[in-house]
């Protein structure tokens, strides 16, 4: 390697971060003679990951295999921690990469900072305002923000988040590359062939319009998750010629209300959760997208599919400001109302479905990748 090769250090533990990661991975892998790359993943989740790290040909120069059973917040927390010191102190990066709000994100700027290594963070300048919800989320991406050195945002409005919090410099406003991903990951998939992706769902109509449904935040468990639960029966009932797909959650506080609301209801597939490339293929057959996901408020409209957000507020204020997603919350009624406005008004879907998604257009990595060659570190 030559002197002037800087070391650069990706840390990420889940399958959001190694989706939003990989296309920046694979941009910086692409100029060797300046850049040596080496990822490490504490595997905070595990099987998730890996199908990820396997999907976009990425392996790990460092696995610390952290995730155990019934793990908590603070075991993640305090084992992460101790086995990024072996890392840092045996790679010596110049530049650690943390991505977006996890646990892991926090965690990797926070060793890094403890060994005055500079950090970039991903996806910077998210926030919700209130540090509860999403929990722990939200925290997680304030203090990563304060203790990072660069600041590569999604939007504008994450530039002024930063500014509002005294940060003010090295703030680039690059696009979201989870854009990038999902553009990357839709041509393997289609280089991959079609054909086999619709062999994963044999008892649904790819023909007819299709709902798509996630949902898992904390903050909905109990009489809320219930309250989605049966807005979405309602409707379903109303319109038996759309499907109604939704890969459950593994969480038990997921499945219970779901399988005992949802199931038996002939255009209602609950089906187990899916790997990216077919859960991206999936979204892209898809007519209307209901989900308290952050990632897919922004995925899905540069595929022209309209958002219902099932959370009371997001982080992700552009996609609702521009027209793209509309907040529903967890009210049944308010559900069942936007749900079937979509399902019967073209008009309304076509507004929605032909708003100009704010999150970027697939080009973030490249604009991240030029900022560090000219940024002395």
């Amino acid at each position: 390697m030559s002197s002037n090769t800087k070391r650069l250090l990706f840390i990420f533990g889940t399958r959001p971060e190694a989706i939003k990661l990989a296309p920046l991975v694979k941009e910086f892998q692409s100029h060797p003679g300046k850049f040596e790359v080496k990822v490490c993943v504490t595997a905070q989740h595990r099987e998730m990951l890996d199908q990820v790290l396997d999907f976009f040909s990425i392996q790990p120069d460092f696995d610390l295999n952290i995730m155990k059973p019934g793990q908590s917040l603070f075991d993640v927390t305090v084992t992460a921690l101790k086995e990024l010191e072996k890392v840092l102190d045996a790679f010596h990066p110049q530049l650690v990469f943390v991505q977006g709000d996890t646990t892991t994100a926090f965690i990797g700027a926070l060793a890094a900072y403890y060994k005055k290594i500079k950090v970039a963070h991903i996806e910077a300048g998210l926030r919700s305002g209130n540090k509860y919800s999403p929990f722990p989320e939200e925290m997680n991406r304030v203090l990563a923000g304060r203790l990072s050195d660069f600041h590569f945002t999604p939007t504008q409005q994450s530039v002024d988040n930063l500014k509002k919090e005294n940060i003010h410099e090295h703030i680039y406003n690059t696009g979201n590359t989870v854009i990038d991903a999902l553009f990357l990951g839709l041509d393997l998939v289609k280089k991959s062939g079609e054909e086999k992706y619709r062999k994963k769902f044999p008892g649904i109509n790819l023909e007819k319009r299709m709902v798509l449904i996630t949902g898992h935040r904390r903050e909905s468990f109990g009489e809320p998750f219930e309250n989605i639960c049966h807005a979405i029966k309602e409707v379903a009932e109303k319109f038996g010629d759309v499907e109604f797909i939704y890969p459950v959650h593994l969480n038990p506080n997921v499945q219970k209300p779901v399988i005992k609301i949802l199931s038996g209801h002939a255009n209602v597939h609950l089906i187990e959760p899916l790997d990216y490339p077919h859960f991206i293929w999936l979204m892209s057959k898809s007519y209307i997208v209901l989900t308290d996901s952050g990632g897919l408020q922004e995925e899905a409209p540069s595929l022209g599919k309209p958002v219902l957000v099932m959370r009371d507020v997001t982080e992700r204020k552009e996609g609702v400001d521009s027209g793209t997603a509309k907040l529903v919350g967890t009210d049944r009624q308010v559900i069942v109302n936007e749900l079937m406005k979509l399902l019967t008004d073209q008009s309304a879907y076509e507004q929605m479905a032909k708003a100009v998604n704010p999150y970027g257009d697939g080009t973030a990595c490249k604009k991240i990748v030029e900022k560090i060659m000219n940024i002395v570190f």
